[in-house]
């Protein structure tokens, strides 16, 4: 295993690079652009691309899926390098299909830091402050 991320490191250090430049351009675009009630709403009630063909839809889903690892990773990535670490965390859990998910964003985003931190951001765009139930 040593062998092979020593032969790869080039690769390893690009793809490092990718997801944190990703997750730098990613995370603000998705925290500005996100509800203000998203964190207190009770969910989606149907589907979210229901009424498209089966095709569309689940094509949509792979890829909103895919795109939430990646944010998850890059997050995960960023805790131990400079970078938005849990915002990323939050982000890319957003988007996956996992149970408890809803749970563990409540826990990072009513973390009054990580609060600030996005209502501080949404604040620079004219964007109301994300509402987040605190209570446990």
């Amino acid at each position: 295993m040593l062998d092979w991320l020593q032969d790869h490191r080039l690769w390893l250090l690009g793809l490092s690079v990718v997801a944190f430049v990703g997750g730098l351009v990613a995370v603000p675009i998705v925290l500005i652009r996100m509800p203000a009630d998203y964190f207190v709403r009770e969910g989606p009630t149907a589907a979210a691309f229901s009424g498209r063909h089966p095709v569309v839809r689940w094509t949509l889903r792979i890829a909103k899926n895919l795109l939430g690892a990646v944010l998850l990773l890059a997050g995960l990535v960023m805790i131990f390098t400079p970078g938005q670490g849990l915002l990323g965390i939050v982000l890319g859990l957003s988007l996956l299909d996992v149970p408890g998910k809803r749970k563990l964003q409540l826990r990072i985003v009513g973390r009054p830091k990580i609060q600030q931190s996005i209502n501080k951001l949404r604040a620079r765009w004219n964007r109301p402050p994300l509402v987040v139930d605190n209570e446990p």
